[in-house]
């Protein structure tokens, strides 16, 4: 007979509010659940009720660990609405920062995998190898969370000479510091007995649940939008995919040890082959039509998704945001199930998940169990009736 064990609303490991059912036979999971919804903080509410350049700052609170992300694919898709033109510069500029960012976040997601198999000791490590990461994106935007360093026709900032050469030394102790990981996860049996063969997603559930970045790569799908749609200047820079086919906790551990590399390169190419010119185009007075627009990029997560409707005035009246990990939750009920309780919280944390930026609204008709979805508006209306 299964067991009921509730893992939550406080994670093991992670400082985000979620809960999980897990239905286990002894120390064997053979069924779980996951509730979300403890965090919503009404974001797309408000950017419909805000100007487009105030949006930007909006948008990068949806995430702290990937906000670079979501104000260039938000600046992305108000540029395709209004039919604007990013500047060369600009738009390697933007793929410096944003290979910065997916440094920084893949940093901290390792030291929180480590710090969640019981090894501290690798955990401080790698947070403090994180820290060059933060200092040099601090130089670059004058902030180390939410950057303020787009801006719709390019970016707020440029380059100086002193900060070019702090990240080209700076790119070089990270690649030492990458190396530090590889040795980590490549030598220590602690590393590899427990993330090996747990956490299993096959590439056909992995399609049917429709998981993007990291997590999708790592079961055998190729996919990333920096090649499949490019943006920014990726189009024009060498740079692999990262693919695997195991599918099990330790080969997203390796895909994104292998990740951290490529991005080294992109930052490298992006430095020697950067273009002179301006840094934004000068839109003036910001006209855009009756229309509506979506644009993607690939955040460190995986795949973010912006749908934006204009109505011709300067505040959009619909943005909709879908972060990679309103997919790659979902994953995580198939993922569980098989494994023991003891390694829930690796499995969990394999994905990289995020769930301040997931949540949504839903009421549940306790008679007949049907979910409605609704906005914060209608939401208010309910109330008030």
């Amino acid at each position: 007979m299964p067991v009921a064990l509730p893992i939550g609303p406080y994670h093991p490991a992670l400082k985000e509010n979620t809960y999980f059912r897990l239905e286990v036979e002894g120390e064997r999971i053979v069924n779980a659940d996951l509730k979300i919804g403890y965090n919503h903080r009404g974001i797309e509410w408000l950017a419909a009720r805000r100007t487009y350049h105030q949006d930007i700052f909006l948008c990068e609170r949806v995430c702290g660990i990937c906000s670079n992300a979501h104000s260039t694919c938000f600046c992305q898709t108000v540029e395709d609405l209004a039919h604007i033109e990013v500047p060369d510069r600009a738009k390697y500029l933007r793929v410096i920062v944003a290979e910065l960012e997916r440094l920084h976040s893949h940093f901290l997601w390792f030291g929180v995998a480590m710090h969640v198999v019981g090894f501290d000791t690798a955990f401080m490590h790698m947070w403090k190898d994180r820290e060059i990461i933060m200092r040099m994106i601090e130089s670059i935007t004058g902030k180390r969370v939410n950057h303020g360093f787009n801006t719709i026709g390019g970016t707020r900032r440029d380059f100086t000479p002193s900060i070019l050469k702090s990240i080209e030394d700076g790119i070089n102790n990270i690649e030492r510091a990458a190396d530090r990981i590889r040795n980590t996860v490549t030598r220590d049996r602690l590393v590899k007995k427990r993330a090996l063969d747990i956490g299993y997603l096959s590439v056909e559930d992995a399609r049917r649940i429709s998981v993007v970045g990291p997590t999708a790569r790592a079961s055998a799908i190729d996919v990333d939008i920096r090649r499949d749609d490019p943006y920014a200047a990726y189009s024009e820079l060498d740079w692999n995919v990262i693919v695997r086919d195991e599918g099990d906790a330790l080969a997203r551990v390796v895909v994104r040890l292998l990740e951290i590399y490529e991005s080294i390169r992109l930052i490298r190419q992006a430095l020697k082959s950067l273009p002179s010119g301006p840094t934004s185009t000068d839109i003036g007075q910001l006209e855009l039509p009756v229309s509506e627009a979506c644009d993607r990029v690939e955040a460190p997560r995986g795949e973010l998704f912006y749908f934006m409707k204009s109505n011709g005035t300067n505040i959009p009246e619909r943005v909709k945001i879908r972060t990679p990990s309103y997919m790659n939750n979902a994953a995580l009920t198939t993922m569980l199930i098989g494994n023991s309780t003891a390694d829930a919280p690796l499995i969990i944390a394999s994905i990289d998940p995020c769930y301040s930026c997931t949540d949504r609204v839903a009421i549940v008709d306790a008679k007949n169990g049907e979910i409605t979805y609704v906005t914060m508006e209608e939401l208010s209306r309910k109330k008030a009736q």
